[in-house]
């Protein structure tokens, strides 16, 4: 395995990132999350349409992003082995159809697994308007370094789990992705050749390409919101949920979502395999 300082880590200085984004940008991000979910005349076309456009509030997931930071060879990460173990996000405000803005990313902690474990960092960032200043959200994403080794350091606290209601679903919603799925979300700003090249993907331990986790993390907003929230991003304040499987280009998602007061939990499956889970939204 391969070994990194944590220190390293722990004290990376990330540039201030910069992005400015359109309505073409939004519209290819929900293509790239499944986008319509339903073919045909229907809500979905709000989000696809420039007049009057509504932007899917975990758009905010691919901007203003530091990229494969962890290809650094300073930081000596096995980056071809990494993965994207969680993501939460708290949403502020609606993301306007165009804007200029920046983050600041930062590490926010750094948890041993154990020898031959490898180690757990959060990245922590907020999307914030160069205009106005305005804070349309906070992001934490979870990944594991699975190809490095342990470092001595003190594993992640005991983490609350989130139980399923014992009851059926509120919703079933099936989401079928496209073969291309992740070479149309790719362009969003994950380059990562994980989910694009072969011969990087058997180096990962797959035998083909993966889906972006984020990708189905934007699924599992845009399901939320048709299920839930009537289709109005603003309703969506938060949404965070655990990657516990992989999903490939062409898998079926089913989710399985439960309305808890202003909670929505959630779970998803690919055929008998857990693929999302420990999902929980609030919506307002």
């Amino acid at each position: 395995m391969a070994v990194f300082d944590p220190q390293t880590l722990r004290d990376w200085r990330f540039a201030l990132q910069s992005q400015t984004y359109d309505a073409r940008d939004a519209i290819l991000y929900a293509l790239g999350v499944g986008m319509p979910l339903t073919p045909g005349e229907g809500p979905d076309l709000g989000y696809l349409l420039e007049d009057g456009l509504k932007v899917l509030p975990s758009f905010a997931v691919t901007l203003a992003s530091p990229g494969m930071w962890v290809k650094d060879p300073a930081l000596g990460i096995d980056w071809v082995k990494i993965l994207h173990m969680a993501q939460a996000a708290t949403f502020h405000a609606p993301l306007p159809p165009a804007a200029r803005i920046t983050s600041q990313p930062r590490v926010k902690s750094l948890h041993d697994r154990g020898v031959g474990k490898g180690a757990v960092c959060v990245l922590e960032r907020d999307i914030t308007d160069a205009e106005t200043g305005t804070r349309y959200c906070t992001l934490e994403q979870t990944i594991l370094l699975r190809g490095n080794d342990g470092f001595g350091g003190p594993a992640a606290p005991p983490a609350e789990r989130l139980t399923m209601p014992d009851r059926v679903p509120d919703a079933v919603v099936s989401v079928t992705t496209s073969d291309r799925a992740a070479l149309i979300y790719r362009l969003s700003g994950d380059l990562n050749p994980l989910h694009a090249d072969y011969a990087v993907a058997r180096r990962g331990g797959f035998d083909r390409p993966i889906l972006h986790g984020l990708a189905s993390y934007g699924t599992a907003a845009a399901v939320v919101l048709r299920s839930f929230a009537a289709d109005d991003p603003a309703r969506l304040t938060s949404l965070a949920l655990r990657f516990s499987g992989v999903v490939f280009p062409g898998d079926t998602l089913r989710f399985d979502l439960w309305q808890d007061g202003a909670r929505v939990l959630f779970q998803a499956h690919v055929g008998d395999r857990k693929v999302l889970d420990q999902g929980v939204a609030t919506i307002s």
